[in-house]
This record gives C-alpha cells, structure tokens and sequence, in this order.
C-alpha cells in the first residue's frame, strides 16, 4: 500500500501530506499491533519516514518508540528507513 501512494506521490498525483499520512498510518499499525504483529522497530521507521513529510505527529511518535528502543533497535530501525528511502 505504502510502495503506491508513494509512486503516486512522487508522480504528482497525490499530495506529500498525504503520502506522508500513509506512512504515519502504517507507523500506528505496528505500534499497535492493528492487522499485524506490534513491532516497535518497524513503528519507529514508518514514524520516522512521515516525520520526514512533514507529519508533525509522528515526530512525536517516532521520540516516543526511541526511548523504549535500545540502541541496536534504533540502528535497525534507522537502517530499515534509509533502506525504504533508497527504493521509494
């Protein structure tokens, strides 16, 4: 779901708010554990990458999981985003 929106948004066909809302969702199903396993790594990435929009409440978000990650965690999480970023 995300992979489209993003297509979608760097083609200009929806706006980076809402690409950026796509992210902050998809951050509040794993932070959660919504239709999928709570993995607060994987919280932390989408977070990280709405925040990166612009998504004021997943800057927010994304300090929160930090301080529940360990280090390593937060290398991982850190490493998945820049990973998603050089594919999107």
């Amino acid at each position: 779901m995300a992979r489209f929106d993003m297509n979608m948004a760097e083609h200009g066909q929806i706006s980076q708010g809402a690409a950026a809302e796509v992210l902050f969702e998809l951050g509040m199903m794993y932070s959660l554990g919504r239709e999928v396993e709570a993995d607060l790594v994987e919280a932390h990435k989408w977070f990280n990458l709405a925040a990166i929009r612009g998504h004021e409440k997943a800057r927010q978000y994304r300090m929160e999981i930090a301080e529940e990650l360990s280090d390593e965690e937060l290398r991982e999480a850190l490493r998945r985003a820049r990973e998603w970023m050089g594919l999107h």
